[in-house]
Order: structure tokens, then C-alpha cells, then sequence
């Protein structure tokens, strides 16, 4: 092995939790190295809808940092030359149950900012909305987007060329050991050595990351979900993220109302098969106009269980009957499809473990690292 290269700050995972960290660290000063070990970010993040959501999020932690992680994005995606594709949060109700849902929730402390309409108005707003039958609409201005694809290997170059972080890419990390008063990361061709070491490998609970989270590993489920890119029409336009009936079940910001007890009822009858296969609603817009739908959610056990890699088409077909019923699309062409994997704990939205004093395992166990990963990073260098 060559002589070891020191950091002050080593992050295993170039995924966006492992990039928040290496910013954090780096804009506290300190010289950090990134080690991942395919060539590129090809995971969760980004899979998914890039969706920085903070409206309908948990209230505590969830919601606190989903809100210091959007005004992170918000300063920093011009700074790396991220494109925010659209702002802001459409939910339409068109179940009176669901409208309840919506004035609840605008009455809470987390619906501050946002106002609700009529369907006459939401139409006027957004005109690509279907309103017939629809009661009512939430709008919220907290929300922005960018095209994850494209993000994530531009955040990473900024903060190589902006920050200093060293990246080393398609290197498995084969072991994290304490050294004297550091902590060795060793790769098939690299030995690393840094006073404080994150472990951020995503859905990938099992392997570098194992021992840190050994005490969770009966109860984390991998959760699986199904998503697909559809054209729009020429000249069609969003503006904003669009969600409706079955998100306000989903999102635990909503689904603790009162309220929402009533409208999981309705849902049951008139949507059974959609909420057995844990689909819900969001559509956002791409800058080429392409529109990104999803999702659905099925669980496996991290342990002794595996997530299928095959994806039903009768799932694409129920997301998509959702999303005509939503939107004015007569005609919808599928682009692509993909699934997406990330973990899940019953209880906490993220995991930050400490085998070791300047160690930490840090895991997004709720689907919700694009929206709380910069707050998260935030939280975990603050306390350390």
C-alpha cells in the first residue's frame, strides 16, 4: 500500500447524504476526501424525482431540516450550476375527506406560507390541472426541483473544484479502522487516513456500513419503488410539482391529522389496489418539457430478504391512471422506467450511529434524502 493520504474528514458514499456531508465539512474548513465505489452516482440519488420537499414532511426533525436543506440547495445550485427546473407545490383534493386533509393542515404551523383555492382559481394558476370534480387545492411556495441526474455529478464537481474535495471514485472501500487517533478507509488502491470518517452507502446497510447499524438491522426494510418518464405535449407546462388524494395518506405531515383517518377510508374503497401497492402521486416537470411520475413502494427485509428487480407493469398502469386523472393528458407515451431502492426504519427518519468516537454512520431511513440531506449533514457536524 502507498503511504497513507491524511484528511480531517473522509466520507464513504458519494451519494447526496455522503455529498452534504463532504460541503459541511468543507465549509467548516476542513480538507475532506470522498470514496465511492462505482464511477459515478448511479443509486437512490438519483432515482428519484429531485424533489426538495418540504410541505406535508414530519413535523420535527424531518420538517426542520427539509427546511435548512432547501435554502442549502437554493444557494447553492446556481453556485454549481444546478438548473432549479421548477418551484413550489400543487395538491389538488378531489375527495371532500381530502379538502378536509388540506385545511387542517394549512392551520398547522408547517402550512404557514402556504394558501389554499378553489378549482376555478387552482385552474387558472395551472391550467395542465384537471379540475373537473376536484374540491379544492393546496398551494405551496417552499418546494424546488432540480434534475437529479444531472445534480448530483455537478454538485460533486463543484465542490472539487470550489472546495477542494478530493474524490475517488470506483473504489470499494474495503475497511474502516481505527489508527492511533485516526481512522484508516482502505480501497483496493488507496490507504486513506482522516481524523473523522462518515459512512454514507445508502441502501447498502449490509456491507461497510454493517457493524454501526447491527442493532437496527431486524427492523430496516428496503423499500422498492417503481417510476417512469412520460412526454408532455409541445408547450405543456407545470411550473410546480403536482401531488393529490393518496399523497396526503402517505405524507406524515398530512397523514397524522385528524382528518386523514376519514379520508384513508374513502381511499380504501375507491382505491384499494393503489394503496396496497403503497402508490401515491407526484409529478414533476423536467426542463425538456418530459414529465417524471411516480411512485409505489413495496418492502423487503434487510435481512434475509432480497428487493425484486422486476417491476409490474400492472403498478405502471395504476401510477399512470392517477396521473391522467390529475392532469390534462389524453395521450401519455412512456420514455423510461426505473426503480429505485432506499432503506426504511418502522420509528426514525434518519440513523446516525457511533461505533466509534470519530465515526459515524449516517442513513436516511425515509425516502427523504434529496429533501433533508444538507439539514441532516448540518445536525450531525454540529453535535460532533
Amino acid at each position: 500500500m502507498p503511504t497513507p493520504l491524511h484528511f480531517d474528514v473522509i466520507v464513504v458514499g458519494a451519494g447526496i447524504v455522503g455529498l452534504a456531508h463532504a460541503l459541511e465539512a468543507a465549509e467548516r474548513g476542513l480538507s475532506v476526501a470522498v470514496v465511492d465505489r462505482d464511477a459515478r452516482c448511479v443509486g437512490a440519488s438519483i432515482r428519484n424525482f429531485g424533489f426538495v420537499t418540504v410541505t406535508g414532511q414530519p413535523a420535527g426533525d424531518t420538517w426542520r431540516r427539509a427546511r435548512h436543506a432547501r435554502e442549502v440547495w437554493a444557494r447553492v445550485a446556481p453556485q454549481a450550476g444546478i438548473d432549479v427546473v421548477h418551484r413550489g407545490l400543487w395538491v389538488q383534493a378531489h375527495r371532500r375527506e381530502a379538502q378536509a386533509v388540506l385545511e387542517q393542515f394549512a392551520a398547522t404551523e408547517m402550512g404557514e406560507g402556504c394558501s389554499l383555492h378553489t378549482p376555478a382559481d387552482a385552474a387558472q394558476r395551472i391550467p395542465a390541472l384537471r379540475t373537473e370534480g376536484a374540491c379544492a387545492a393546496l398551494y405551496s411556495p417552499h418546494e424546488l426541483r432540480v434534475e437529479s441526474r444531472t445534480a448530483l455529478p455537478l454538485l460533486a464537481r463543484w465542490l472539487a473544484s470550489a472546495h477542494g474535495v478530493q474524490f475517488y471514485f470506483a473504489q470499494a472501500v474495503l475497511s474502516v479502522e481505527p489508527v492511533g487517533q485516526d481512522v484508516q478507509v482502505d480501497t483496493p488502491e488507496h490507504r486513506l487516513r482522516a481524523e473523522r470518517v462518515v459512512i454514507c452507502t445508502g441502501a447498502d446497510v449490509t456491507g461497510i456500513a454493517r457493524p454501526a447499524l447491527r442493532a437496527h438491522l431486524d427492523v430496516l426494510k428496503h423499500c422498492s419503488l417503481n417510476m417512469l418518464r412520460v412526454r408532455s405535449p409541445t408547450g405543456f407546462q407545470l411550473g410546480a410539482a403536482v401531488m393529490a388524494d393518496l399523497s396526503l395518506v402517505r405524507y406524515l405531515g398530512y397523514a397524522v391529522l385528524p382528518a386523514a383517518a376519514a379520508l384513508r377510508q374513502v381511499l380504501e374503497r375507491d382505491a384499494a389496489e393503489s394503496l396496497r401497492h403503497g402508490i401515491h402521486l407526484i409529478v414533476v416537470q423536467s426542463a425538456d418539457g418530459s414529465l417524471v411520475v411516480g411512485d409505489s413502494h413495496h418492502y423487503t427485509d434487510v435481512l434475509g430478504g432480497a428487493p425484486d428487480p422486476f417491476a409490474l407493469e400492472a403498478v405502471d398502469t395504476l401510477i399512470l391512471g392517477h396521473l391522467r386523472d390529475t392532469l390534462r393528458l389524453d395521450q401519455v407515451d412512456v420514455l423510461e422506467r426505473w426503480t429505485g431502492v432506499y432503506p426504511t426504519h418502522p420509528s426514525q427518519p434518519a440513523l446516525i450511529e457511533s461505533p466509534a468516537p470519530n465515526v459515524r454512520a449516517v442513513v436516511v431511513t425515509s425516502g427523504t434524502g434529496a429533501s433533508t440531506a444538507f439539514g441532516l449533514a448540518h445536525d450531525v457536524f454540529s453535535t460532533w
